[in-house]
């Protein structure tokens, strides 16, 4: 029974922490654009790494 009186105050007092993070989320806007990475992904940012270094013509020099 003595564990009770220890778990159950432990438990709240956990699930106050998680509700207050989870309210500190809503308030800070974490959850505002939930689409925008997802789709941020897809678009080409018009830039290839590999072309920029050996240019256009595959690293060959002419």
């Amino acid at each position: 029974m003595i564990n009770l009186a220890i778990l159950i105050p432990v438990a709240l007092f956990l699930g106050m922490i998680g509700l207050a993070a989870f309210l500190w989320s809503l308030r800070s806007g974490q959850y505002d654009d939930l689409d925008g990475a997802a789709e941020r992904i897809l678009h080409d940012d018009g830039e290839d790494p590999v072309e920029d270094e050996r240019g256009r013509d595959g690293g060959r020099q002419s």
